[in-house]
Parts: C-alpha cells; structure tokens; sequence
C-alpha cells in the first residue's frame, strides 16, 4: 500500500510539474498574435519559451509512463474512455510544435501568419481539454464493475466539464502573461501586464462557478469541510486573488509566483479530492478505481522505485540548469540585429 500511495503522489508530482511548466507555454502560444505586433515581437515571445517548451512536454511523457507502469488499469480505462479528448490532445500538441518550428523557415507573412494562429489553436486547445478530462474525474465518468468506460465520448463534454475546459485555458492564459512580463522588456512587457489584467477576472468568474458547480454535484468534494485539507484550495484561490495587485505594483516575479502557486495547488487539490480514488464511477461507488484495484504488482513498483530514484535527480538537474542558463530577459533589439 506504501508503495501505491508513492507512486500515485510522483504521478500528481510529474502532472503539477507538466502544469505548472507547459502551463505558461500554452499561454505564450495563445497571446503570441495577440501581443507580437509584427514579426520581430513574435519571434521575441517565442523566443521567451524556446529553450523550453519541448523539454516540458517530457513531464507529461514521464507521467503517462509512470502512469502506465504503475497503474495499468487507471492508464487504460482512462485512456480508452476519454480517447477523443486524448487524441484531439495529441494533435493540438503536434500543431503547436509544428507552428513552433516552421514560422521561422519562410519570410512570407501569410506563411508566419498562418503559423501564429495555429500556434494558438495549439495552445488554445489543451488547457480547454486538459479542464474536460480533469473535471470529469471529479464529477465521475460512467465506468461499470470490469473498468470499462461505458458512456459517450460526448458525455464527457457536459456543461460543467465545458466550463473548466474555459476556466483551464483562461489560467494557462494568464499564467503565460505574467510569464511574459518576466522575459521580455519595454512594450512587450507592458503589453503582458495589460493582458495579465484582463484575463484575470473572468479566470476568477470561471474558476468560481465551476467550483461551485463542482461542490454541488461531486461526490468527492464535500468531504474538504471536515479537515484541514480545504486549506489547499483557499491557499490557492487566495493567490489567484492576489495576482493582480502584483502586477499592478509591476511585480513580475512575485505574480510568477503566485499564478504557480495557483497552478499547483489546483493540481494538489484535484489529487487530495480523488484520493484514494484514480477514477470515479458514476455508476456506482463501489465500481471506483482505487490506487489498490488499479495497480500493478509490489514486485513492479518496486523495481519502477529505485529506477526513479536513479534517474529522477538527473532529469531535475538537467532541467533546473536549463532554466538557470537561459534565466534573463529576451530583448527585441537582440533579436533585430540577427
């Protein structure tokens, strides 16, 4: 049992890093034709996320591997029902990467027009689906006593699961604003504070009314009132309320702060209200898929843990040294002199 207990929090630790990192891409690629006014400012904010943004994507990799390894029966109940939300995933992120990659290879506006503009559907379209898929394993999805997803895939796109999917892609929106306001200089700075204050209230509105949509319908979140486990979600709803003023004193790093707080406390919560849960029935509790039904054997968590121990520190070295080499500013004058 220790050992699924570990192995569900390293997987909640690999997603709230995916989150948390590949969070603030997705909101570059949303803001980048809203921001860039001309092909030398959206090269710069690309530029903000370019040493990153695929070495980010490792984190998801990692945790659907270590989900698969660990718990097969989660990995493939999760993966079969929600399979058209997961593919429609996997193709957003081929189109991002793709207008990532290719803006850059012709001179044509059209061309780097296009491409912009994919880069925004492709970023645009994860958080909204990343919102569907977790708000679904919050409210249940229709799993029967053999671990197979027996609804429709559109079911998973009921209101409540619509209205995350919006409240998700408005916080990656903000959460790559603010981190724009803390790579770039002068205009584009500027430009990122406008736009860290206009998402932010309707990313609070959203967030408030799915939650409160949430407390009324989930079987899972009722039982937050009764320990100190509610402190997570008012620790985070208290830093998604703080952000504005800090962008307000022009304080880029402190917002950074708070917007990752918010992110990952929002990931804490979301594993503390399903666990010892991995998914929820709505058909009957008893059909739950439990961090005990869902696992593999002590045998293979065992060898996946000292693989992990071995390999883990190495992975987040390599990655603290990349954020601490390309740690400053991005500057347009660099750029127009290339």
């Amino acid at each position: 049992m220790s050992l699924q207990i570990t192995w569900f929090v390293l997987i909640m630790v690999l997603f709230a890093g995916f989150f948390l990192l590949e969070g603030f891409d997705f909101g570059v690629g949303m803001l980048l034709p809203f921001l860039g006014r001309n092909n030398i400012e959206r090269s710069t904010i690309l530029s903000s996320v370019g040493p990153f943004w695929d070495a980010n994507e490792v984190w998801l990799i990692t945790a659907g591997g270590a989900m698969l390894a660990a718990f097969p029966n989660w990995y493939a109940t999760l993966f079969s029902g929600f399979y058209l939300v997961f593919i429609l995933l996997l193709l957003s992120l081929i189109v991002r990467g793709a207008a990532f990659e290719f803006r850059g290879k012709h001179n044509s506006p059209r061309w780097r027009r296009t491409w912009d503009w994919l880069a925004f559907v492709g970023s645009a379209l994860p958080g909204f689906l990343w919102g569907i898929i977790v708000a679904n394993m919050l409210l249940g999805a229709p799993i029967d006593a053999h671990m197979h997803y027996v609804g429709t895939p559109w079911q998973l796109f009921n209101p409540k699961a619509i209205i995350a999917g919006l409240a998700f892609t408005l916080m990656f929106a903000l959460h790559g604003a603010v981190f724009l306001s803390l790579k770039t200089e002068h205009k584009l700075m500027e430009r990122s504070f406008k736009a860290a204050l206009l998402l932010w209230l309707p990313t609070v509105i959203l967030a408030a009314v799915f939650i409160g949509g949430l407390y009324m319908t989930s079987p899972v979140i009722h039982s937050f009132g009764s320990d100190l486990r509610v402190l997570t979600p008012i620790v985070g709803a208290l830093a998604l309320l703080l952000i504005p003023v800090m962008v307000l004193l022009r304080r880029s790093g402190m917002a950074f702060i708070l917007t990752s707080v918010t992110v990952l406390l929002t990931t804490l919560t979301v594993a503390m209200a399903i666990f010892p849960n991995v998914l929820i029935s709505s058909l009957n509790p008893a059909w739950n898929l439990t961090i005990t039904n869902a696992s593999s054997s002590p045998y293979t968590l065992t060898v996946m843990s000292w693989i992990a121990l071995t390999c883990v520190p190495f992975v987040l070295a390599y990655q603290a040294w990349n954020y601490w080499v390309f740690r400053k500013r991005v500057s347009v004058h660099t750029l127009s002199h290339h």
